[in-house]
């Protein structure tokens, strides 16, 4: 049986449960080469840095040879967040993606307490529609007082632990990012709109919104199942909301 589309989400899917030392040698000169190829004159913004572009040249922080951001990456990455005329070469849209992978991406190999279970509700009755999503799995939860935030990690263990598969990295996304995914899976704009209400319930006054993608062998199928979730964040990063969609079974 197959589930929606076809289309294949992220490819290489980055397993969070075995963090190994990241490789600042090469991860930062791979940053920083893209940065300059960004503030080219020939670059897509010329000499100003797109959000396209500064989430490419972040990507280098995931595609060296450990797992995640080290402590070394963060420190520099902590420099670039508070210099000015970085900053400033940047659009508004890549300085807020830069803040945001900048605080989600912690350094922390163990997760914080984050529970996330079922909601009551289906989602046609949370949506107000039916159509592509009514098999949507949507799970809340918080962190308790004063025992942490969430964060990648967080966020990678509540996924595998309410859904079953482990996710690729969780990467914010703007609103409108989040009603482009949505929108490439569901044909049905009442339903569209409805979710993003229902997700952006929780982040409306944060704009802390995430992506990834997941794929398994034997998870609520007897073969292999792909799609993607959204996770919707509170302003004091204890409250999430996640939404997992199967885009893809056999």
């Amino acid at each position: 049986m197959k589930t929606l589309s076809m289309k294949s989400l992220l490819g290489g899917l980055m397993l969070l449960s075995a963090p190994a030392l990241a490789d600042s040698t090469t991860s930062i000169p791979a940053f920083e080469a893209s940065i300059t190829a960004a503030k080219s004159t020939t670059s897509p913004g010329g000499a100003t840095i797109l959000r396209s572009e500064i989430r490419n040249a972040l990507d280098a922080f995931f595609n060296d040879a450990g797992y995640g951001v080290d402590s070394a990456e963060r420190a520099y990455l902590t420099t670039r967040l508070n210099d000015t005329p970085f900053q400033q070469a940047m659009t508004g849209t890549a300085a807020k993606y830069f803040a945001d992978f900048h605080e989600v991406n912690d350094t922390l190999v163990t997760g914080y307490p984050l529970n996330l279970y079922p909601v009551a509700q289906t989602p046609a009755v949370l949506f107000g529609a039916t159509g592509s999503f009514s098999y949507a799995r949507i799970y809340e939860g918080y962190i308790p007082n004063g025992q942490g935030v969430a964060n990648q990690q967080t966020l990678g263990e509540a996924f595998s632990n309410a859904f079953g598969p482990q996710a690729s990295i969780f990467e914010p996304i703007t609103v409108r990012e989040l009603i482009g995914q949505l929108s490439a899976y569901s044909y049905n704009v009442d339903e569209v709109e409805g979710a993003v209400a229902y997700i952006t319930q929780i982040s409306r006054n944060s704009n802390r919104l995430y992506r990834t993608g997941w794929s398994c062998r034997g998870c609520g199928a007897p073969g292999y199942t792909q799609g993607f979730a959204i996770a919707a964040v509170s302003t004091d990063r204890r409250f999430v909301r996640m939404i997992s969609i199967t885009t893809y079974a056999d």
